[in-house]
């Protein structure tokens, strides 16, 4: 790196531009969060350090790893200085300047939106140094990396630009000075201070300090035993390690003893953190060898679809004295990883069992990433599909299979299911209408992760899974409920002209046109033929680029609607086949059975022309 001599202006990233915007205006009731979350980067920083002179002796401390404030209630201004791994200019510009963070534009909206008296955003997304600006009129930053001579500057007024400028400081670490706005004074009393150290930072494991005075405990929480521990104190070491806001759904506290040591603290959070479904997958435990840190985003010690999780793992049998790269390979780590993911699996299923309308909360924010291990993890599937939930036409909100099986109807063979992208929509599609005549009942899945390990599944507790968008309805077998009023279901149509008439006109657009055994109340449905791909997995395929074109589907006619009966009875006659208005029936009714599945007609001009034809003769009849 070419060094800098002068002082140096930038501006800072359009998205940390607009995040401070907001921060800056806005009176959050928690505002005192910043020095959680200033406080929290000064540890990290003793942590990385700590680990990086395990390899590099030129770096270890000279002193003890401490967390230093000073106040100073006359001059306005609150300093919290670490000597920890520090920064240099190119770091000051990455970490600094931008957000390199998933998921920043869903945070940015949610913050924009939120009620500024309710508890703010911050916290829970983690963006950490910006939130000084809540307090600060401006901020100045200085700092030394680790094993470097120079020392920088790094200011704002949090206005749109920042500075960078040689500086000079005797030791590694890094010292952030606050010049607090007026209406944030309180800051700089010692009193306030302690209050918020002890109410937010009491279990980091380094020493904060005011004068003479150490404010937290500076232990590691999870070496002590879980009954010697609140659930207040749980929830500020979550709040704490996860840079988080909210509660934790669940506490899951375990100490591993016998060939592989370790012990876990991993916390379920109750709310979706924001980069959840980024493509990266990442996982945010923190991972410890004998209470050093070393990773946060260790891959492989636990499986993408627990990525939710939030918390720490220490381990007194894995070597520090290997890279991080190294380490992903240990057969140590992978024996770990089982453990952790066999007692989440076990906790889940108890806390489902005993708690279904609270279970129903957390599958509603991590079910879809749980999913995935249906795909990912053939060694725990059985484990996995205990603790799913599903939704269904059935009562109540949702449905284990097991409970589902166990409410089959006489003569049911296979789990049914219809797949979309919205349960609510899906509850209203015309293929459910024959399944809800029988009382016969349907599962609703809409996430995307649903189809594919349907691929995988393709059965539970020996009943198949058949999806009632492909192929025979298979309902003549199932007993109807008796309560079912089958009085005034009116005749079937004879509907061989019509169905020869609409085949004729559509041509190679449907790959069949036959009556319909599932429809009750709708004219029309479109449906995949056995053995040909189902209709949501061929329109996800085309979503992602996968597929290009799929195949015709079935056009299936309901025999007991009006317009069908009308329809087959004008095609009764001898010259059906050219009859324009049942021509123009063909095409409306296939459009319509495409509207309804939320998909647009192939030409819509011809739509409506064909539409306005219909109508205008209905009108004048």
């Amino acid at each position: 790196m070419t060094e800098t001599l002068e002082k140096e202006t930038f501006s800072f990233q359009t998205e940390v531009g607009q995040l401070l915007e907001i921060v800056a205006g806005s009176l959050y009731s928690n505002r005192e969060v910043f020095l959680r979350e200033l406080v929290s980067n000064a540890s990290d920083a003793c942590d990385k350090l700590r680990y990086a002179a395990l390899t590099d002796a030129a770096l270890a401390p000279s002193g003890e790893f401490a967390i230093t404030l000073e106040s100073d209630a006359k001059t306005k201004t609150l300093s919290i200085s670490d000597n920890g791994i520090g920064m240099n200019h190119a770091d000051l510009l990455e970490t600094l300047g931008t957000i390199a963070r998933s998921g920043t534009g869903a945070f940015l909206e949610a913050l924009k939106a939120e009620d500024k008296d309710k508890p703010g955003l911050i916290g829970q997304f983690g963006v950490g140094f910006y939130s000084a600006f809540m307090v600060a009129s401006r901020v100045d930053v200085v700092t030394r990396k680790a094993g470097e001579a120079e020392a920088w500057l790094w200011s704002s007024d949090g206005k749109g630009e920042f500075s960078i400028e040689p500086a000079e400081r005797a030791t590694n670490g890094t010292t952030v000075t606050l010049h607090l706005k007026k209406d944030a004074k309180e800051f700089a009393e010692e009193r306030r201070i302690r209050h918020i150290i002890k109410t937010y930072s009491e279990h980091i494991s380094f020493p904060v300090n005011l004068g003479e005075q150490t404010l937290n405990a500076a232990e590691a929480l999870w070496t002590r035993a879980p009954k010697d521990i609140s659930e207040e104190q749980y929830t500020d070491f979550y709040r704490h390690s996860s840079h988080a806001f909210d509660e934790p759904w669940h506490v899951m506290h375990n100490k591993v003893e016998g060939t592989l040591n370790h012990t876990s603290l991993l916390f379920v959070p109750s709310t979706q953190p924001f980069d959840l479904f980024e493509p990266e997958r990442k996982s945010h435990l923190k991972l410890y060898v004998n209470r050093v840190f070393i990773s946060e985003t260790t891959k492989d010690l636990i499986p993408a679809y627990l990525r939710f999780l939030r918390g720490v793992v220490d381990s007194q049998d894995l070597s520090l004295n290997v890279s991080r790269e190294m380490l992903q390979t240990d057969p140590q780590l992978a024996k770990i990883r089982t453990s952790i993911t066999k007692k989440v699996l076990n906790e889940l299923k108890k806390k489902a069992n005993k708690a279904p309308e609270g279970y129903a909360q957390f599958w509603d924010n991590f079910g879809a990433v749980l999913k995935e291990g249906l795909v990912e993890d053939a060694a725990l599937r059985d484990r996995l599909l205990e603790v799913c939930r599903f939704a269904s036409t059935g009562e109540g909100d949702l449905t284990s299979l097991t409970d589902y099986v166990a409410r089959m109807k006489e003569g049911q063979e296979v789990i049914f299911y219809i797949a979309g992208e919205d349960a609510t929509k899906l509850a209203q599609s015309p293929h459910l209408e024959g399944f809800k005549a029988k009382g016969v009942e349907v599962l609703l899945l809409s996430d995307h992760v649903d189809e594919f390990w349907l691929q995988h599944i393709t059965e539970f507790d020996g009943k198949p899974f058949k999806s009632i968008t492909r192929g025979a309805a298979d309902l003549d077998k199932i007993d109807a409920d008796d309560t079912k009023d089958k009085a005034d279901k009116p005749d079937e149509a004879d509907l061989a002209g019509l169905i020869a008439a609409i085949k004729a006109e559509l041509g190679d657009a449907v790959k069949d046109v036959r009556p319909s055994k599932r429809l009750t109340d709708s004219p029309v449905c479109l449906i995949a033929d056995d053995g040909d791909m189902d209709v949501n997995l061929e329109r996800l395929l085309k979503r992602h680029g996968q597929l290009q074109h799929g195949v015709p589907r079935v056009l299936e006619l309901n025999p007991s609607h009006a317009i069908i009966i009308k329809l087959a009875d004008r095609a009764k006659g001898e010259n059906a086949i050219d009859d324009e208005l049942l021509k123009d029936a063909a095409h409306l009714l296939l459009d319509q059975a495409r509207i309804v599945e939320g998909e647009t007609p192939t030409d819509p001009p011809e739509f409506a022309r064909r539409f306005g034809n219909v109508l205008a003769r209905a009108v004048a009849t």
